[in-house]
């Protein structure tokens, strides 16, 4: 039998909000202490987790007041659409293994969505997926340690809740370049809400982790995203009050990853968005790649996607966030800048409406937040640029043509005066496109991965991409990386995703590495996922 949890699906609005959040008032961070930390055996040395004898399990996103469905009367013409590509993407492939999911040895899956997210270090590839971890191999992909399951990081630490069976959600993994270590983020999913972190104490993933627990006092931190800056690592989330009835805002926190590199006692530090928080969702931080780090001083960025309560919308916001762990004081969250783009309509992030073959049955829009993750490079050289590369799902088309894209972006200029260098909805045809991914090479190159389904074709992963010489905002021909070989079907299960991710590789800077999910054959619980490797011939 299914067992849902369930957070709640329409809140009411808020009708107070603190004088904290109001636009333009003053904000100190919220300090948060942790609560444990410690040391972990080395993963390579916990138990295979095989899921044996638990019930599946689904977890529904809580929905923020003003969130509702797109109707396809209301989709317009997108004013970045790109409903063609002829010039196959020129990239050269390289892996594609089995990653997580049905098939893979000694897992069985749990819970949905999968929440697909792999990083890429010098010698390995670590993979999370609700809520397990695996690592392999980066020259063969063959498993070096796992499927272990999250809870086993922090059993010894934090038995009741981060080391809990069944209690985590929504897991990303990163690698820190600058440190050559690993970072995993989780939340718990019952009260006490906490935040879970392993940082890896050498560069081996399979290694011993320093691991933290921190309790969010303010009530569930849903959708957490993460990402690696020199002073920080950094976080947002959906904030909801502790008894889920509320929806809070936008929130961003800054974790000491100094301390955690070398398993000192650490703090983190949170901000609510000031803005209105009934018209916003989600944040991103960036995350860096490449080898060249950000200006000396320079604030981590925040890029939020307002929601439209109706009709088009045309704009991003980015936000600075300066952090002083020293003198908490100090630390501050600015903006929003606001960002002018190519008309949109967003996705609907309610469920039945991405259509598979062979079913009524349909998928979840997610079209609620931008897309993990958001990529920052800073390019020196002739034209020395900073560029912030990001992707979320919109809807063209109408009527009988409306289906979902993925719209992307290259920001320019995020320490001064944010603009969009380029920026395009890729919708080549009316096959349904969503669930994106997109990251840069130390080249310009752009890479952009995603699934893809019809009612046609069952839901496939995908990717495209284009070079500093393509035409600006656009990308060239798709190509597939693996067809499904089913539907999700029963059980009434419409999510899809949380999630992809596309990761640079820190030792050429050329390779692409590309995560998400299919189903291998009609059926509910039975996801797979694939991971992926390509270069583009120009990048060496």
């Amino acid at each position: 039998m299914q067992k849902i949890r369930t957070f709640g699906v329409a809140l009411a609005p808020i009708a107070l909000m603190l004088l904290g959040n109001l636009p333009g008032a003053a904000q100190s961070a919220e300090v948060i202490k942790e609560d444990n930390h410690g040391l972990s055996a080395p993963m390579r040395t916990m138990p295979l987790d095989n899921g044996s004898g638990s019930r599946p399990m689904v977890r529904p996103r809580p929905q923020i007041p003003n969130s509702r469905p797109v109707t396809s009367a209301e989709v317009g013409e997108d004013g970045a659409l790109q409903d063609g590509a002829s010039l196959m993407v020129s990239t050269t492939p390289g892996l594609n293994v089995l990653g997580l999911g049905n098939g893979f040895p000694g897992f069985t899956v749990q819970y949905a969505p999968p929440d697909t997210n792999a990083a890429v270090g010098a010698t390995q590839v670590a993979e999370t997926v609700n809520v397990s971890f695996a690592v392999f191999d980066k020259a063969t992909g063959s498993i070096a340690a796992g499927p272990t399951a999250l809870n086993s990081f922090w059993s010894t630490v934090d038995p009741s809740h981060c080391g809990l069976s069944g209690n985590l959600s929504d897991p990303v993994v990163l690698y820190d370049r600058m440190a050559g270590r690993w970072f995993i983020e989780v939340i718990t999913v019952s009260s006490p809400f906490k935040f879970c972190v392993a940082v890896s104490s050498t560069s081996d993933a399979t290694g011993t982790y320093h691991l933290y627990t921190f309790t969010d006092t303010q009530g569930l931190p849903d959708y957490t995203k993460t990402g690696v800056w020199p002073d920080a690592y950094y976080l947002s989330a959906r904030q909801f009050n502790t008894s889920l009835t509320a929806y809070l805002g936008p929130k961003a926190c800054a974790m000491d990853r100094s301390k955690m590199l070398t398993g000192a006692a650490a703090t983190i530090q949170c901000f609510l968005d000031p803005s209105t928080p009934t018209s916003s969702d989600g944040m991103l931080p960036a995350n860096l790649d490449g080898a060249t780090l950000p200006p000396a001083g320079s604030p981590e960025y925040f890029m939020l996607l307002p929601l439209p309560s109706a009709g088009t919308s045309t704009k991003l916001q980015l936000f600075k966030f300066h952090v002083d762990f020293t003198t908490p004081t100090n630390s501050t969250f600015t903006g929003p800048s606001v960002i002018t783009v190519a008309s949109y309509k967003e996705a609907s992030s309610f469920n039945g409406f991405v259509p598979q073959l062979g079913t009524t049955q349909k998928l979840d829009g997610l079209g609620f937040s931008l897309m993990h993750k958001l990529s920052y490079r800073n390019f020196t050289g002739a034209t020395p640029h900073e560029s912030l590369v990001v992707t979320h799902n919109v809807s063209v088309g109408s009527g009988t043509s409306l289906r979902y894209a993925p719209r992307w972006y290259e920001i320019r200029s995020p320490g001064s005066t944010p603009v969009v260098f380029q920026q395009g909805s890729y919708s080549p045809d009316t096959t349904w496109r969503w669930l994106g991914s997109a990251a840069m090479d130390k080249v310009g190159d752009i890479a952009l991965g995603y699934s893809a389904s019809s009612a046609t074709i069952h839901p496939q992963i995908r990717y495209t991409g284009r070079t500093p010489s393509t035409p600006a905002g656009k990308m060239q021909a798709e190509a597939t990386i693996f067809s499904g070989n089913g539907s999700q079907t029963g059980q009434g299960l419409y999510r899809w995703g949380d999630y992809s991710s596309m990761s640079i590789d820190p030792v050429d800077d050329c390779t692409f590495w590309y995560s998400n999910e299919y189903i291998p054959s009609n059926g509910a619980f039975n996801w797979s996922t694939h991971l992926f490797s390509f270069k583009f011939t120009s990048c060496h």
